[in-house]
């Protein structure tokens, strides 16, 4: 039987590299974004939100799939030299990682909640899911007492920055 070879002592050593991900979300018109492709004219960030350091550059595109739209629509990246991280530009009005506006979803949800049905146009699983997501999130936030106000409780996680129908606590 072979014994394996021997440790290194003094050769190169090799560190963990965390690449941080931020999402920066600008007013842009969707439509504008999908017309304009990659020449549409995103603004680049003065200074790296992540470590403050200036001087962020181009880091080409990235495809984002949104309701409306059958292809992706091509989202600006920028990348930080301080600290490597990677900046993608999103339009105002959705969630990170949501393809509905925030206003579909909460008016999905008012309806669901106050009528008993789901609207048309969006797919009853889909819409559960963010239903489901709701309830677990207020009471993960705010406590059973809010089990009966779901709708001001999505406005109050989102007014503290909490996305009120991700699954993530």
């Amino acid at each position: 039987m072979r014994r394996p070879p021997p440790l290194r002592k003094n050769g190169p050593k090799r560190r963990a590299q965390v690449i941080l991900r931020l999402i920066l979300f600008i007013s842009a018109k969707i439509k504008e974004i999908f017309r304009l492709g990659r020449e549409y004219p995103w603004p680049r960030p003065e200074i790296c939100p992540g470590c403050r350091q200036s001087g962020v550059w181009g880091h080409g595109y990235v495809q984002g799939y949104f309701d409306g739209f059958d292809e992706g629509i091509f989202l600006k990246r920028y990348r930080c030299p301080g600290c490597g991280c990677v900046i993608r530009l999103r339009p105002k009005g959705y969630f990170s990682r949501f393809q509905a506006p925030i206003d579909t979803i909460r008016s999905s949800l008012f309806r669901r909640i106050r009528h008993g049905r789901w609207p048309p146009g969006v797919s009853r699983s889909r819409q559960g899911h963010w239903l489901r997501a709701l309830r677990r999130k207020i009471s993960a936030y705010l406590g059973q007492g809010w089990k009966d106000r779901l709708l001001e409780g999505f406005d109050h996680l989102l007014a503290r920055g909490i996305n009120p129908v991700s699954r993530s606590i």
